[in-house]
């Protein structure tokens, strides 16, 4: 199977495509829309299985000979994936529950996998209007009404209160069980997790600690926008996530931290 090539091209051709699933979404959002209960309790919308089909189509017409896992098309067996050297990972909609609330906190992602390691990835908010891209070697940027900005490398000051991005309310004093009681933290409560990795490396917040299931769609695409702003993802022993490489597609507990050069185990403690 041939592979594509990492330019500039591509990437503007994925942006693209994003920004059309989310015109597509708008349509849908603030209308009534069709709501299922998923195997695993979670909430899908009609909305959620068009973007999915939307974008899976584009992406093969883009790259005909690359693969493409959906969240909402994942039933691929590992014996079958593992052969892949490259695929397409896409989150069509993350943050269902914020689009049914009508919070506008939720995004499209799309995410390039080489080798089990993400190399491209998106985060397009349709009703924030704001796009977070990177690509490998590339660095990362966002995008708000037309204006383009590059994300800085990010260091972080421990003498200033640490900014923690989380989920919900409810797991805040979770988190705060497992954090170092020397430093000072303030928190952040924020939908879709990929956008609350984006905003880790955008400045907004400097961690973002996830305790409960996602998928490797939820983490690939802001994994490359951190790893070009000098960001690290860990699991709660410190250990990289993988890609592609079990049998099942769900992440462990993770955190997605701001400059890769603090020691992040006096921060974070094991469980």
């Amino acid at each position: 199977m041939s592979q594509i090539i990492l330019s500039e091209a591509l990437l503007n051709a994925v942006l693209a495509i994003a920004q059309q699933a989310s015109e597509h979404i708008r349509r849908f959002y603030g209308n009534s829309v069709e709501i299922h209960q998923k195997s695993d309790n979670t909430p899908v919308t009609e909305a959620d299985l068009f973007i999915s089909q939307f974008v899976t189509e584009q992406l093969q017409l883009l790259t005909p000979n690359i693969p493409v896992l959906s969240e909402e098309n994942c039933e691929i067996a590992l014996n079958e994936r593992e052969k892949w050297a490259q695929y397409w990972l896409i989150d069509p909609l993350d943050g269902t529950q914020q689009f049914i609330d009508g919070t506008g906190q939720f995004s499209v992602m799309i995410a390039l996998v080489e080798h089990n390691q993400p190399v491209l990835g998106v985060i397009c908010a349709p009703i924030l209007d704001y796009t977070y891209y990177a690509m490998k070697g590339f660095g990362a940027f966002k995008q708000s009404q037309n204006i383009t900005q590059a994300l800085p490398k990010r260091h972080i000051n421990l003498t200033h209160p640490l900014k923690i991005a989380v989920g919900s309310a409810k797991k805040i004093e979770q988190v705060r069980s497992f954090l170092n009681p020397n430093f000072d933290y303030e928190f952040q409560v924020f939908g879709s997790s990929g956008l609350k990795g984006a905003r880790v490396a955008e400045g907004i917040a400097d961690c973002y600690v996830r305790l409960g299931k996602t998928g490797e769609w939820d983490t690939a695409a802001a994994q490359v926008i951190l790893s070009e702003t000098k960001g690290i993802i860990f699991d709660r022993t410190f250990s990289p996530l993988t890609y592609n490489q079990r049998d099942i597609l769900t992440n462990p507990d993770f955190i997605m931290c701001a400059d890769d050069s603090i020691d992040w185990q006096k921060i974070f403690q094991k469980p």
